[in-house]
């Protein structure tokens, strides 16, 4: 088959298309033909060396969505001929997602929601499985305010939805006034350039009180922005919590810190089974009309995946990066 492959850590130009053995499903996988796949920023960072990825050479891409083709032993649920999507490589231990063919563990997959296209139900399954990952944490309750960093990023653009199907009053902040029109599209109550003095939009929106939840999609020093736009016993989830910093608004507001890695069941194997079923849920969301996903408009394939990368690094797309497989 054909897949892209990484050969040594480095930019997108270390990625090359090469023909590869086809995988076998083994106990408990599906082998799915894949007619798309999305890239994410922890695509980047495991392509310059992030010690989560596979042994090189590599696959690179954990999203996806496709048709299956052969099942394994004890696998259900599944039928040859199944639509399916999930983020499901790309990490240690699995294969990835930029290639014709991927040996999946069921459990990581659900059929793809009925009302998108495989292109649009790739963009989905890691930030969808985050943001979902967030809410649970975070627990947003009807009325309450909640304070999305980075709204049309790939999880933020999620958490935005959700926290506004969720009964809250949404605010994002955004690069420029352009995203904050796709923010409020999306559902957002109103938006904030992010380079908005905090205590700004705090007394705009809260009326100096803080926010009940901020969902911060950005992490490292931006989480001192988080703590200062949270109210006394607020919640603060984060998708990046790598970096040291001072916790002294944290202790003196008593806020609550929620850290969500989604990649952990892939890379330790346990509670894979959540993720499936999280997916299911999220189709059903999506066929309900109450969630969609931001797409870049690019288009790209594998032998333009080098490129899809370089779009992913400059940090200009506008929605998910996809490439069409088949």
């Amino acid at each position: 088959m054909r897949a892209v492959l990484l050969g040594e850590y480095g930019g997108p130009e270390k990625l090359a298309l090469a023909e590869v053995e086809k995988p076998v499903p083994g106990a408990g996988e599906v082998l799915v033909r894949i007619h798309a796949a999305a890239l994410n920023p922890v695509d980047a960072k495991i392509r310059n060396g992030l010690p989560i990825g596979p042994a090189l050479p590599a696959i690179l891409g954990a999203d996806l969505a496709g048709v299956v083709e052969a099942i394994g032993a004890d696998v259900t649920g599944f039928a040859i001929g199944d639509e399916v999507y999930g983020c499901a490589g790309g990490v240690k231990g699995l294969g990835g997602t930029l290639a014709e063919y991927i040996a999946a563990d069921a459990r990581l997959l659900a059929k793809k929601p009925k009302t998108l296209s495989f292109r649009e139900a790739a963009a989905l399954p890691l930030v969808a499985i985050t943001a979902a990952n967030a809410m649970t944490r975070v627990a947003i309750a009807k009325g309450e305010k909640v304070l999305v960093h980075g709204g049309i990023g790939g999880v933020g653009h999620i958490a935005v939805q959700m926290a506004k199907a969720a009964g809250a009053y949404v605010v994002a902040t955004v690069s420029t006034e352009e995203a904050g029109k796709i923010a409020r599209d999306l559902g957002a109550d109103a938006t904030v350039i992010r380079s908005t003095a905090v205590a700004d939009y705090v007394a705009e929106h809260t009326a100096g009180k803080g926010f009940d939840v901020v969902i911060d999609t950005v992490g490292g020093e931006n989480l001192l922005r988080s703590f200062e736009a949270t109210t006394v016993g607020g919640r603060v989830a984060t998708t990046n919590a790598r970096t040291t910093i001072d916790l002294g608004q944290m202790h003196g507001k008593a806020l609550s810190l929620h850290v969500v890695f989604m990649l952990l069941p892939m890379l330790t194997g346990n509670g894979r089974a959540a993720h499936g079923d999280i997916l299911r849920e999220i189709a059903e969301q999506v066929d309900a009309g109450k969630l969609r996903p931001l797409l870049d408009p690019h288009a790209f394939n594998l032998a333009s995946a080098g490129d899809a990368h370089s779009l992913l690094d400059s940090g200009k797309a506008r929605g998910k990066i996809v490439v069409d497989i088949q």
